[in-house]
């Protein structure tokens, strides 16, 4: 009956506010070269499928950010109900560096390229390098946060996967600070290559910002792994607190 409903009800509650939305956010793009309205348009669309999917999320640790500051934020991929849970928690303006695929879909790729995120193509490492710079750019202009997930790709079995140096290289680039953050829970919401979507609990866990003054991009393998390193730990303070002693 869950699995009915899921595919009936909730499946094309989805598709319809992801079309509305993103029209809206499309129209809104002719008169708004800031991207602010259309970040608060995506921000009520992740709100609206975080209650369409039942996803109930336990924040922690918004407090360790300076909303005067910009951030690089990198963390863990369970699912495309990661977006909605970071989109709907984290408070500040920030654009999302995808998959190039993405920016293909109807209604949601024209939103991604109206809003101006960045799309980076794994397979062409040159196109990919000039994305990242693009993005340290619009860091140290506009004053604006990147965030992206450095695994690449949604891990099918839940288990964390090798971190892509992205993160570390644009947040070095702008000499801008890294937030880790971990998620929990979001892969039960949505498992990898299934469209029925549960109820449940969220952990979305903000970490404390890793500086990168100073450094260079010689040490982005070192801040890759630190940043993994992290998010790890986040996980693992989590899952600690959830089980009784």
């Amino acid at each position: 009956m869950s699995y009915l409903w899921s595919l009936l009800v909730k499946a094309p509650l989805v598709i319809a506010a992801t079309i509305v939305m993103g029209t809206l956010s499309v129209a809104l793009s002719f008169f708004d070269a800031s991207g602010r309205r259309q970040h608060a348009v995506s921000r009520a669309w992740a709100r609206m499928l975080l209650a369409l999917g039942g996803a109930r999320v336990r924040l922690q640790g918004l407090e360790r950010l300076d909303p005067t500051q910009h951030y690089v934020f990198a963390g863990n991929h369970l699912s495309l109900y990661d977006t909605p849970v970071v989109l709907a928690s984290i408070p500040f303006q920030f654009l999302f560096l995808v998959s190039a695929r993405y920016v293909k879909l109807p209604f949601l790729g024209t939103h991604l390229r109206r809003s101006g995120h960045f799309s980076v193509d794994s397979d062409d490492m040159r196109a990919s390098l000039k994305v990242m710079t693009a993005a340290a750019r619009r860091i140290e202009e506009r004053g604006l946060s990147v965030l992206l997930f450095p695994e690449g790709r949604r891990s099918a079995d839940g288990r964390m996967q090798e971190f892509k140096e992205g993160a570390a290289y644009i947040a070095i680039k702008a000499q801008a600070p890294v937030v880790p953050f971990a998620l929990r829970g979001t892969r039960e919401i949505l498992p990898v290559g299934s469209i029925h979507i549960r109820g449940g609990p969220v952990d979305f866990i903000v970490g404390e910002p890793i500086q990168t003054k100073g450094m260079t991009l010689k040490d982005r393998e070192i801040l890759t792994a630190l940043v993994r390193e992290r998010v790890t730990q986040l996980l693992e303070e989590q899952l600690a607190e959830r089980i009784p002693a």
